[in-house]
């Protein structure tokens, strides 16, 4: 089940029809080109309904990957597709190395690219989408970039960041003026020069545009994080108050920056899910898209420079976005991290494998049920225990083959802004913490860096060495981990905590994943 207010995946008109493109294995391969879309749409897949030449840019985009194409660029192709938003093309933007790879594969194939939704019974809803238009790689050329954001049909610069991209100290939650790269970014404006960050670009430009009289575009984020355009606000504010305070004060009383929640698995493309698409539908996407069927965006309707009709794709433009966006981090989100450190130390390798094991499934339940849903405030038009059910469900889909490793990713900043809000509303609800508690531990024995059989996991996380080394000091202490108040605040100071984690941490060491996480279905003690 859905939220009630929630939309189908596409708009129906648009989506590819649910098939098995199996049958299309003897197809000769095409590219994905402009010039091939006809073929393309031949062999079942839905194409751009709409000239992209008539397309003007309305939108710059930091940060284009899997997630803001299976969310935000499909709705555009969405209204493109119905005669509406022509002049909100988007133009995507990078300024970090590893950007090269997507302004290379998008350049290739005129910035076309393909999503496909994967069903849980195995069939597949293919689509082209066309309402990216161009690609600026900032290094390439810096003055190019800063003159498209500095024109007035650029209305919007949209943004998806990682958990740590808006540069925030996770303790504090303040913008960490001394990083490197900040430093030299503010003494390249101050010096006239040209900026290498997202913070440099977005802050010349918006200066730029006062200087000429141009009207402000919108900072629109696109992103997991929790009230993101209030951080978007605060961080990019701090980095222009670096810069110069009399545009910091400007841009805080004429920029718009609207929050945002959005919701749909999308996992990382495979080089598998590269040879489906070859040989299931014949078709050659140098970076294709691949997310769940379930879609669901929540949006604040505060813009400086006006918007695309976004509601008429299926977004919820509301006035708060926090209610939902509480739902989504600390159930969905919550949710993953709860399933991925439990599942990888029972040895699992995908969500949907962790989520055979009926243990795991009920455990999860119980802490949705049990801490995540009181903690979380009314929510108008939202059937909250059908959105759990559907949660239940999408962690089961065995076709997004989304991997636990994925899921335990940068831990330090998810953990932190998803899972430890709802344990600190708890203690002062007097809410129960116990299964969030087992979380936090599951987290910390994952982090010393091996399964139960010894085999050693590669720690993805900005703060990996500290986490792995404070984890394993836990056989002398058994509070170290949660004793780094930069991710847990006080929480080793609160025995309603510590005690339930110490019970936890104690079953992982003795029991193992797979018993310690039955006894929590099945309200057992530890």
């Amino acid at each position: 089940m859905k939220p009630t207010d929630a939309v189908p995946a596409t708009n129906p008109a648009q989506d590819g029809r649910a098939r098995d493109d199996r049958a299309h294995d003897d197809l000769d391969l095409l590219s994905l080109r402009e010039s091939t879309l006809e073929q393309i749409a031949a062999r079942g897949v839905t194409v751009p309904g709409y000239d992209r030449s008539t397309v003007t840019p309305g939108i710059v985009h930091f940060g284009v990957g899997g997630f803001h194409r299976a969310h935000m660029a499909m709705v555009l192709d969405d209204l493109m597709s119905a005669g509406e938003a022509t002049d909100w093309g988007i133009v995507g933007a990078g300024v970090l190395p590893h950007d090269v790879r997507m302004r290379d594969a998008l350049a290739g194939q005129d910035h076309l690219y393909s999503l496909t939704l994967k069903h849980p019974d195995g069939t597949r809803q293919r689509r082209v989408i066309g309402s990216i238009i161009d690609y600026r790689y900032g290094p390439d050329d810096p003055q190019g970039l800063i003159n498209l954001l500095g024109e007035e049909k650029i209305r919007i610069v949209s943004l998806t960041v990682t958990e740590g991209g808006y540069n925030v100290n996770p303790v504090t939650g303040e913008f960490i003026s001394e990083d490197a790269t900040i430093v030299a970014d503010v003494a390249a404006l101050a010096a006239g020069q040209l900026p290498g960050t997202v913070f440099g670009y977005v802050i010349e430009a918006l200066r730029r545009r006062r200087d000429a009289g141009v009207p402000p575009f919108t900072v629109q984020s696109c992103d997991n994080i929790a009230e993101n355009g209030h951080v978007a606000k605060k961080m990019f504010g701090a980095f222009a108050r670096l810069v110069d305070p009399e545009l910091a004060d400007w841009i805080d009383a004429h920029v718009a920056f609207p929050n945002a929640m959005v919701d749909r698995i999308t996992p990382a493309t495979t080089d598998a899910d590269r040879a489906e698409l070859c040989e299931d539908a014949g078709l050659e996407d140098a970076w294709p898209v691949v997310a769940e069927p379930f879609f669901q965006w929540v949006l604040e309707d505060a813009f400086t420079a006006g918007r695309p009709p976004y509601e008429r794709a299926g977004v919820q433009v509301v006035d708060d976005v926090r209610p939902y966006e509480h739902m989504k981090l600390r159930l969905l989100n919550s949710g993953h991290q709860g399933l991925a450190y439990f599942g990888l130390l029972a040895g699992y390798t995908y969500a949907h494998e962790a989520m055979e094991n009926s243990d795991i499934a009920s455990y999860l339940r119980r802490y949705m049920d049990e801490e995540g849903t009181p903690s979380l405030e009314p929510l108008p038009g939202i059937d909250l225990e059908g959105y759990k059910d559907s949660l239940i469900e999408r962690f089961s889909n065995p076709e997004i083959r989304d991997t636990l490793a994925r899921l335990g990713a940068e831990s330090s900043d998810r953990i932190p802004k998803w899972l430890v809000p709802v344990i600190a509303d708890n203690l002062g609800s007097g809410a129960p913490v116990e299964v969030s508690a087992a979380i936090c531990a599951s987290w910390a024995r994952y982090a010393e860096g091996s399964d139960e059989q010894g085999a050693p996991f590669t720690i993805v996380d900005r703060f990996a060495a500290q986490l792995q080394q404070v984890a394993n000091s836990q056989a002398v202490d058994a509070l170290a981990f949660v004793r780094q108040e930069q991710f847990f605040g006080p929480l080793a100071e609160d025995s309603r905590f510590t005690g339930h984690y110490l019970t936890a941490l104690a079953s992982l060491h003795e029991q193992g994943a797979k018993e310690t996480v039955r006894r929590l279905a099945a309200h057992e003690a530890l």
